[in-house]
């Protein structure tokens, strides 16, 4: 009877002890609430912490691309006064050489007339006329020179208005550029507040989950 007895004993001891282990390993199996919240806290400061930096790390890089786009404006802009200058002392040299080629036709109007006057009162070999020719002849070759100077003025002229009406649409692509990067950058700024707040939301939650509270 005693034998039985104990042997009784021994297999509730064992029971028991299987029952106590297996609640124990339950327990470290499954997290409480209170652990879940926490594990969930710091997966999500993990998180925002990611979306910071990368958020950081956009903005920088729309700041570098608006500093960019700054500089690029800034020379295009050089450029584009440097051309309407050249514009404009295209057309002053235009219209000097249109004034110096019409004083020239106007001497060689009146050189050829004075050739019939004196071909007719002195002869066509007299020293007047060979001077009036000489006359004729050189007014001549400064008409040609200015009309040349006149195109090449036209031709410089025009390779301006080119050069500063590209530089123009360079100054307006420009302008959308940091306008876009701008707007990038502050859409980014927007979204470092925003992970900063849930940041710290993460992180008061964090404290109040540890607490138990």
């Amino acid at each position: 009877m005693k034998a039985e007895l104990i042997v009784r004993r021994g297999v509730f001891a064992v029971v028991f002890a299987g029952l106590l282990a297996g609640s124990v390993y339950a327990q470290s199996q499954d997290p409480t609430p209170q652990q879940q919240d926490i594990r969930n806290d710091k997966k999500d400061f993990r998180i925002d912490k990611k979306d910071l930096a990368k958020d950081r790390a956009d903005r920088n890089a729309d700041q570098r691309d608006i500093n960019h786009d700054k500089r690029d404006l800034s020379k295009d802009r050089a450029d584009r006064n440097a051309d309407q200058r050249d514009i404009n002392h295209d057309r002053t040299d235009l219209n000097k050489d249109r004034v110096d080629r019409n004083k020239d036709q106007r001497g060689i109007n009146h050189d050829k007339a004075q050739l019939v006057r004196d071909d007719k009162k002195y002869g066509v070999n007299s020293v007047q006329a060979q001077a009036d020719r000489q006359d004729l002849h050189a007014d001549r070759v400064d008409r040609n020179k200015d009309q040349r100077d006149i195109s090449h003025d036209r031709a410089d002229l025009n390779k301006d208005r080119v050069d500063r009406n590209a530089d123009q649409r360079d100054i307006n692509h420009d302008k959308k550029d940091l306008s876009k990067d701008r707007k990038d950058r502050n859409q980014d700024q927007k979204d470092i507040n925003k992970d900063k707040k849930d940041l710290h939301k993460d992180r008061k939650d964090l404290r109040h989950d540890k607490r138990g509270h």
